[in-house]
């Protein structure tokens, strides 16, 4: 692939974070898509495959497919849970894309957010919440509802378009597609989806985090700052002092998750409640 026929394309691309891209899809291993393509078959003409799509991607031509509905049963027989698995190449590009957002909002990213992110896990989430328990004896333990199903599109696409340079919109061009991909069911039917980002894509713990770190992070820093707190995407736990402390911000949390948009105020839910730890 000469520089030239690179300089060609309206989008910079490196073709090695293609092959980048690939090696973690594939270290990751997981399931096929709608194209019922594993692996082990996309590997099988791997050049070929991976010049599609930086040849698509740096032309503005990438536009993916359906993702994948597949049913997980949660626990305790509380129903189930629908991920959105793409296939591998889509899996592909969107790491691309991850590869080059990650970066950017990463160090932006609040100490205590603790969910897919590099270095972090959830047992570091547990470790500092142990640490505050001792000091203050009562939480909000809090989870979105059906959060990576009602996460509101504008909100999101707002958030990545504040980190990015003008030479780089095409990373907003791409998120909007994989945000609005329809979802494809067991039985071929195909559902629009005009809010959500589907668990099971690479791109969506990086635009769940983001949107999060607005809705919620820099919020509860922001107006207060005494307090601290987990988060491990869409659930965290806040350490008050007292109970009327903690129904205080039990409630201005609530209302602040009926601010972040006016789409917002009818798909975001809290579920907090407080817990007294002595």
């Amino acid at each position: 692939m000469s520089e030239l026929r690179q300089q060609d394309k309206p989008f910079q691309i490196d073709k090695w974070k293609v092959w980048e891209a690939f090696q973690r899809v594939k270290a990751n291993k997981g399931a096929a898509g709608v194209d019922e393509e594993s692996i082990a078959q996309f590997e099988a003409d791997r050049d070929r495959n991976l010049y599609r799509i930086w040849n698509r991607l740096s032309s503005g031509s990438y536009f993916p497919p359906p993702v994948k509905a597949v049913e997980i049963p949660k626990p305790q027989g509380r129903g189930v849970r629908v991920l959105g698995v793409p296939t591998v190449a889509d899996r592909v590009a969107q790491t691309v894309v991850r590869m080059y957002l990650e970066p950017k909002v990463e160090p932006i990213f609040h100490p205590d957010s603790y969910g897919y992110r590099p270095g972090k896990s959830a047992l570091d989430a547990v470790g500092a919440c142990r640490v505050r328990c001792w000091r203050k004896d009562w939480v909000i333990d809090m989870d979105i509802r059906a959060f990576f199903d009602t996460v509101p599109h504008d909100l999101v696409l707002k958030a990545v378009a504040k980190h990015l340079s003008p030479d780089q919109r095409w990373i907003l061009l791409y998120v909007q597609r994989w945000l609005t991909a329809p979802m494809q069911r067991q039985d071929g039917t195909l559902v629009a989806r005009d809010r959500g980002t589907p668990q099971g894509s690479a791109i969506s713990p990086l635009l769940a985090n983001l949107f999060m770190h607005y809705a919620f992070d820099a919020w509860l820093a922001r107006e207060f700052p005494a307090l601290g707190f987990e988060r491990y995407c869409d659930d965290a736990v806040v350490h008050c002092g007292s109970r009327r402390q903690a129904e205080y911000v039990r409630d201005a949390i609530a209302m602040r998750l009926a601010q972040v948009g006016p789409e917002a105020v009818k798909l975001i839910e809290t579920s907090g409640y407080l817990r007294c730890l002595y």
